[in-house]
């Protein structure tokens, strides 16, 4: 009986553990069915599905004439995944990177076992079209799925090279802007990626042809620059012309729109290759190899930081007497002088206690307004500063002509002016010591974008214009969806004074320091400046020049400064001036702005060469010399054959046409002379003796002491007779520009 109670409880038991088991179990269904549902539904599709993302382009940088600056290409990353890689599959996988991808194969070896545990080893990035399609092909072929995979990527590339390079920036390795313009408009550059949904096995290999679902990826926006590369392509030419010339430390040059603010160029030299952006050069990689093994890492970081930094924008310099523009139009517009305002330039003038000097030692005599820009006068400037503007009225206008402040331009790595470092804020210390210096240029300091701009604004009716980088942005279809408007700041001057103020810098280039910025047939107006550069151990200086044109109507500015020139010569108007006048003589025409040529500028013209080729030697002479040409003649025929210089050409009156009268006879030659030093007129006359001819560029017929200080090929280089070299005029005696 008791074993039968004891049988009878045993089963009810177990009924009840079952039914409690049975609740829990129903319990756990509608839990993981009705209210975790959606979560292990999103497990099991997650274990079935395979999603690939497809990388988005970032989108395009194209100049204002829409060439490419910058541009994406798609590219593939192959990976192996370690831990499923056996000794049955190895000799396949290895296989398959060393015949396909040219990887080493004992590399590949050793680098899979070392990473057995794990997922993913990456091991051939910016693989292209054909080597990816060949490697997927094997990958089915040897069922290889899963173990190594093709994910798509993109490659940054800059197909200019260097040209713009300090402007655009670069990407890193992750397609991130690092620098530049890919830096500030990353988030607009960037598109969003794709996707690529397909099924897989329960062992997580792909089933190709169950279920495939794609999401589109979308290009990122593509900026239109007001940046023309042409205009670039001159402005650095120019640039490394000059640091070569000068062994400068830098050289920095702008392109400005005057009217709209609009940057058509902009460099600083040395500048990098975007492409390769973290190589530095044979000598920079020198010179960091002979500090201390732990110095060296540091020291190369700096450097590269150094080439990646637009100095243009970002670094202060001392404007020297560029500024006298701005101190005059100030005086002048506050109506503390006028226009008939006069002073007897003594070579000195003195300010409390300090004297003064000018870069004149004997001063320059009585000036008005007109000559103080001519000859680019401290001492008048101190005066019109001191004794008329004072440091209230030059704050003023030194913060209205936008000095004190950022531009605002569309850049990272704009420069930040900080009062009683940059400059002199009345309210925290500005003495009149510190106005004097300030007066001529010297004791602030300026970027090259603030100078340019507000250079500007003196050439558009006195309107400080915010500058900008980015013309427009256009989606994937061209479409455009936001574009710049020139947006104007303030008015800093009025036009009238504004006018005067141009018509006295066209006199610098017409007569005073800036004559070799002189371009036949334009009328440009400019000022130079020179200044002693502070906080250095050794005295070194800063070659500057501002111009506009034309300058009766102004649509083009231009600042180029040589910061520290090793030469014997520094002075503005002798290194930086001819540097402006050779970027307006090749950017005006190229605009479309037509010279308009003076009597005097045509009669000192070159001619035209007339083509005699087929006349007889009679009629051949007799029109060339109508035409003020020398003739020379070689061969033995009765008629002329051909001529160098071909007809059509320039050339200067007096120069040498080889006229060749046999078809047999091969082309006679000559070296080229050394031009250097030489007057236009003996430069001329050497030519002349060897057969060859000369074009003259720069200011030579500008004034009558100019020299030859660059030809376009070098001395000793075998030419043939009749060739014209391009050989380049300056003056280097009496244009210093006062610091």
């Amino acid at each position: 009986m008791r074993k039968s109670i004891t049988a009878k409880r045993g089963v009810l038991f177990l009924i009840v553990i079952t039914a409690l088991l049975f609740v829990v179990c129903f319990g756990s269904v509608i839990r993981i069915a009705i209210f975790n549902g959606d979560k292990y539904k999103a497990k099991a599709e997650s274990q079935q599905l395979s999603v690939t993302t497809n990388k988005a382009l970032r989108g395009t940088i194209y100049d204002r004439n829409m060439h490419v600056l910058a541009q994406s290409a798609s590219v593939w990353l192959v990976y192996v995944n370690p831990s499923k890689v056996t000794q049955e599959n190895m000799d396949a996988v290895i296989a398959g990177l060393t015949t396909i991808l040219g990887l080493d194969g004992n590399e590949m070896r050793e680098k899979i076992l070392k990473n057995a545990d794990y997922g993913y080893l990456e091991v051939a990035g910016q693989v292209e079209y054909e080597k990816m399609s060949a490697m997927k092909e094997y990958i089915y072929a040897n069922e290889l799925y899963g173990i190594v995979s093709i994910d798509e990527d993109t490659i940054r590339y800059y197909p200019n090279g260097n040209l713009c390079s300090t402007m655009i920036g670069f990407t890193g390795k992750d397609d991130v802007g690092l620098a530049g313009l890919e830096y500030y408009y990353n988030d607009e550059l960037t598109g969003v990626d794709g996707r690529t949904v397909t099924a897989q096995d329960g062992q997580q290999q792909p089933m190709p042809g169950q279920f495939m679902t794609q999401y589109a990826a979308q290009q990122g926006l593509s900026p239109v620059l007001t940046v023309d590369a042409e205009i670039q392509t001159i402005l650095e030419n120019a640039l490394h012309t000059a640091l070569v010339e000068n062994t400068a430390q830098n050289v920095y040059g702008i392109v400005m729109d005057v009217e709209t603010g609009a940057i058509l160029a902009m460099a600083n030299l040395p500048d990098y290759d975007p492409n390769n952006p973290y190589t530095l050069d044979e000598q920079t990689l020198a010179e960091i190899a002979k500090l201390p093994e732990e110095e060296q890492n540091s020291a190369y970081s700096a450097a590269q930081n150094n080439r990646w930094k637009n100095k243009a924008i970002a670094d202060f310099y001392e404007p020297g007497s560029v500024a006298k523009v701005f101190l005059v139009a100030s005086a002048l517009e506050e109506g503390v002088i006028d226009t008939t305002e006069t002073y007897e330039c003594g070579g000195r003038i003195q300010v409390g206690d300090r004297s003064i000097k000018d870069y004149n030692p004997v001063g320059h005599g009585l000036e008005n307004l007109e000559k103080l820009f001519i000859n680019s006068c401290n001492t008048f400037s101190v005066h019109i500063g001191v004794d008329h503007l004072g440091k209230e009225l030059f704050y003023k206008y030194f913060q209205a002509f936008g000095f004190a402040e950022r531009t605002g331009i569309d850049l990272s790595g704009e420069g930040i002016p900080v009062a009683s470092i940059t400059y002199h804020d009345p309210e925290i210390s500005f003495s009149t010591s510190d106005l004097a210096s300030s007066s001529f240029g010297q004791s602030f300091t300026v970027t090259p974008l603030q100078m340019i701009t507000a250079i500007s604004a003196v050439a558009n009716d006195g309107k400080l214009m915010t500058p900008y980088i980015v013309e427009k942005w256009i989606d994937g279809n061209g479409n455009t969806v936001d574009e710049t408007q020139p947006n104007v700041r303030r008015q800093v001057i009025s036009d009238k004074t504004a006018t005067t103020i141009l018509s006295y810098m066209e006199e610098v280039i017409k007569q005073g320091t800036g004559t070799n910025a002189y371009v036949p047939g334009y009328r440009i107006a400019g000022k130079t400046g020179t200044s002693e550069k502070l906080g250095t151990e050794e005295v070194v200086y800063i070659a500057s020049f501002a111009g506009v044109a034309p300058a009766d109507d102004p649509e083009v500015a231009v600042l180029i400064i040589i910061d520290e020139p090793g030469g014997v010569d520094y002075s503005g108007g002798v290194i930086a001036a001819p540097v402006g006048g050779e970027v307006f003589g090749k950017v005006l025409p190229y605009l479309g702005i037509e010279p308009v040529y003076s009597d005097d500028e045509l009669e000192d013209m070159s001619n035209v060469v007339p083509s005699v080729v087929g006349d007889t030697l009679e009629d051949a002479e007799e029109k060339l010399n109508l035409a003020d040409f020398e003739v020379r003649i070689i061969g033995d025929g009765d008629s002329v054959i051909s001529q160098t210089p071909a007809g059509g050409r320039m050339l200067m009156s007096g120069g040498t046409v080889i006229l060749y009268t046999q078809t047999d006879l091969p082309a006679e030659t000559a070296e080229v002379p050394d031009f250097t030093g030489m007057s236009v007129s003996e430069a001329n006359y050497y030519a002349s003796l060897y057969g060859l001819n000369i074009e003259i560029s720069g200011s030579a017929m500008m004034t009558s002491d100019v020299v030859a200080y660059r030809q376009a090929i070098e001395p000793g280089t075998v030419v043939e007779l009749g060739s014209i070299i391009t050989v380049d005029f300056r003056s280097n005696t009496a244009y210093d520009d006062g610091y």
